[in-house]
C-alpha cells in the first residue's frame, strides 16, 4: 500500500526536525493568533511527551484538561482505529450505535432525570454556543416571547465565538469584537448578595426577567477558582423561583477533573442540585475533538427540529473516542485516583516549603498554584526549563491539570520543583 503522505510533504516532515527548525516553519505557516510555540512535540506516552529534540516533559497540563487518559493510551487510539476503519462519517440525518450510546451514558453519568437529552458537538464553545442558543427560547412569565437577560460571573470564559464571547468576562477578548450578542451582564464572582440583586423585583422591573444564569463551578482560566459553597445552591432556588435556567459550563471541570464526574455533583460546591444544562467538552473524547450539552429534563425540549444542528457532531470517531475515554475512567477507577493523587500532589506542593508558594486551590487534577508574587510566566518557563509543563493561567497563579493517570510518584515529582523556587526566579534564555 503506497504511504498516504506525497513523498514530497513526507520529505517536509522528516527534514532537520529540531525544535528550532519546526518553529521557524511555523512562525511562516500558522497565523500568529498563539505566537510562536514553547516547544515543538512529536510524541507522547502516558504522562510524559517529549519534544523534537528528543527532551522528555511531564505533562501537567494534559492540552489544557484534555488528555483525560494521557498520551497514545492504548484502548483509546484502539477504539478511534477501529472505528474509523468501520464507519468514520455519516451526518446527521442517519444515527449510529456510537452516537447513540456515548448520549445515553453521559446521562448516565449526570444522573439526569427521565425525559432529559443531549446534543453532541465538537468543541467546548460549540456546546456553550449551543446553551446560549437555549436560553433564547425561554418564554416570558407571561407565555409569549423570549427573554434575553443572561447573567454570567466576572472572571468567566465560556469560549471565544460570539456568543461564547458574549458570556466571557475578559475585556481583553471581547473588545476587538464588539458589538457581541447583547443582554448579558456579569455579575461579582461568587457574591451572593449580588446575584440575589439581580434577582430582586427592582432589578426585573428595570431590565426585565432573566433568561438564565451561566456560570462554571470551578472558574479556570481566571485561575481555578471553585465556587463558595451554598452559591450554586442559591442559584438553583432562585433561577427555578424565576423560572430562568441554571446553565453549568464544566467544559474543563467535567469527566472527572475534579474527583467526580462533573464538579457539581461534590456537595460542598453544588450542594445537591439539579442543573438544567451542562455544557461538557475538553477531556471527553480524550484527545480527540467532542463536546456536548446535557439538557435536564424538560430544557431538552428547547431547541426543536431544525433549531440547531451540526455537520461533525456526533460523527461516530469522536463519539467512539469519548466511549472509550468514559468506560476506561470508569474501568481503572480513575475518579478515585484523581481524587487521591490531586490530594498528594496539593499536599506535596503546599508542604515544600518553597518561598513562592503561597498555597494551592481547586478540585482533584485542577488546581493552581497561587504564588507571594505576580511571576507566574517565570515560573511556567523555569518549569518547562525542568522538564515540566504547566500553565501560567494568572499572574500570580499556576495551573495544573495531568492526566487524571497522573501516578503518585509522578505527582510528588512534580511537587519537588516547587520546592526549588526561590525569589526572583531565573530561567535560561531558549535559542528557539
Amino acid at each position: 500500500m503506497s504511504t498516504v503522505i506525497p513523498a514530497d510533504e513526507s520529505a517536509a516532515l522528516t527534514a532537520d526536525g529540531s525544535v528550532a527548525a519546526w518553529t521557524q516553519r511555523y512562525t511562516g505557516a500558522v497565523m500568529d493568533t498563539f505566537g510562536p510555540p514553547q516547544r515543538v512535540l512529536v510524541r507522547g506516552e502516558g504522562a510524559y511527551v517529549w519534544d523534537a529534540d528528543g527532551k522528555r516533559y511531564l505533562d501537567l497540563l494534559a492540552g489544557i484538561a484534555v488528555n483525560a487518559l494521557g498520551h497514545a493510551h492504548p484502548t483509546l487510539t484502539a477504539a478511534i482505529s477501529a472505528q474509523l476503519g468501520t464507519l468514520g462519517h455519516v451526518s446527521n440525518f442517519f444515527g449510529t450505535p456510537a452516537q447513540i450510546a456515548l448520549a445515553e451514558t453521559l446521562l448516565r453519568v449526570a444522573e439526569a432525570p427521565d425525559g432529559s437529552r443531549v446534543f453532541l458537538t465538537n468543541s467546548g464553545t460549540e456546546a456553550v454556543e449551543a446553551a446560549f442558543k437555549m436560553t433564547r427560547r425561554v418564554a416570558t412569565s407571561s407565555g409569549v416571547g423570549t427573554r434575553t437577560r443572561v447573567l454570567a460571573l466576572e472572571g468567566a470564559f465560556h469560549g471565544r465565538s460570539m456568543g461564547a464571547l458574549a458570556l466571557t468576562a475578559k475585556a481583553a477578548y471581547r473588545e476587538p469584537f464588539e458589538p457581541l450578542p447583547g443582554g448579558v451582564e456579569h455579575l461579582p464572582f461568587g457574591d451572593l448578595a449580588a446575584l440575589e440583586a439581580a434577582f430582586s423585583p427592582r432589578s426585573i422591573a428595570e431590565h426585565g426577567e432573566i433568561a438564565a444564569l451561566v456560570v462554571e463551578p470551578v472558574q479556570g482560566e481566571a485561575g481555578v477558582r471553585p465556587l463558595p459553597p451554598g452559591y450554586l445552591a442559591a442559584a438553583r432556588r432562585l433561577t427555578t423561583a424565576h423560572g430562568a435556567l441554571l446553565v453549568l459550563d464544566e467544559v474543563q471541570t467535567g469527566v472527572g477533573r475534579c474527583g467526580t464526574w462533573f464538579a457539581y455533583q461534590q456537595p460542598e460546591i453544588g450542594g445537591g442540585i439539579v442543573p438544567d444544562v451542562v455544557t461538557v467538552a475538553k477531556g471527553l473524547g480524550g484527545g480527540f475533538p467532542v463536546g456536548a450539552v446535557i439538557a435536564y429534563g424538560d430544557a431538552a425540549r428547547l431547541l426543536g427540529r431544525g433549531q440547531h444542528g451540526s455537520t461533525f457532531g456526533g460523527n461516530p470517531v469522536a463519539s467512539a473516542a469519548a466511549l472509550a475515554t468514559l468506560g476506561v475512567i470508569e474501568r481503572d477507577g480513575l475518579l478515585s485516583n484523581v481524587r487521591e493523587v490531586g490530594a498528594l500532589l496539593r499536599q506535596e506542593i503546599e508542604m515544600s516549603g518553597g518561598p513562592l508558594v503561597k498555597e494551592v486551590r481547586g478540585r482533584g487534577l485542577l488546581l493552581a498554584v497561587v504564588l507571594n508574587e505576580p511571576v507566574a510566566p517565570q515560573v511556567a518557563a523555569a518549569a518547562l526549563e525542568a522538564g515540566l509543563i504547566v500553565n501560567a493561567v494568572a499572574p500570580d497563579a499556576i495551573r495544573l491539570a495531568p492526566p487524571l493517570i497522573l501516578t503518585a510518584e509522578q505527582a510528588t515529582d512534580a511537587a519537588r520543583f516547587f520546592a526549588t523556587l526561590v525569589e526572583p526566579v531565573e530561567t535560561k534564555e531558549d535559542p528557539a
